[in-house]
């Protein structure tokens, strides 16, 4: 679970006035994730994901100095992510070039039982499929915001877009895959 605003300033201030390996350490574990998944799907590529949210972290442990001076880390980290992405990508244009609106996603149900796995595991690939839909923007969208929990401000800031598009994306999504669950659960 992403930590609020107020504990990760409080891990920057360490980082930058203190050069606390262990509350990077703690920054690394709560960011490193995310970012991640975020450069795989741009990417896809699992070394090259991981090789770049690697060099995101340590852009941050370099530039720790001036970290209090950035308003929001989360948006921070992506743009970095995106650009170190981008730039990999345009560099190696000889390799496939996917741009954002071709990312992919994939929606992680837990379950509690065997009965209840078979109906999670019926219900997440009817949702995968419905979130396969999406349009591939859409789908960025919703997974920045439903599952990194991301603001739509935030989510606007890395994709360069604007918050009522992010806001359309979100609500196309949604229509999208609230029909999904009102057709499997007799809900029509």
């Amino acid at each position: 679970m992403p930590k609020p605003a107020a504990d990760l300033s409080h891990l920057i201030c360490d980082i930058a006035l203190y050069d606390s390996e262990n509350a990077y350490e703690k920054l690394f574990k709560n960011l490193f994730p995310a970012l991640y998944r975020f450069c795989y799907y741009l990417l896809k590529s699992r070394e090259l994901a991981e090789e770049v949210a690697n060099d995101v972290m340590i852009t941050l442990w370099k530039n720790r100095k001036k970290l209090p001076e950035v308003q929001n880390i989360k948006v921070y980290t992506f743009v970095i992510a995106r650009n170190l992405c981008l730039n990999f990508l345009n560099k190696h244009s000889k390799r496939e070039l996917i741009f954002l609106e071709d990312i992919d996603i994939q929606i992680v149900l837990d379950s509690l039982n065997p009965e209840q796995l078979l109906i999670n595991d019926e219900l997440k690939k009817k949702l995968e499929q419905a979130t396969e839909a999406l349009p591939n923007k859409c789908k960025l969208v919703f997974k920045l915001i439903k599952e990194d929990g991301l603001s739509y401000k935030e989510t606007a800031a890395i994709l360069n877009i604007s918050t009522k598009t992010v806001d359309a994306h979100l609500v196309n999504a949604v229509k999208k895959l609230t029909a999904v669950l009102k057709v499997e659960f007799n809900l029509m």
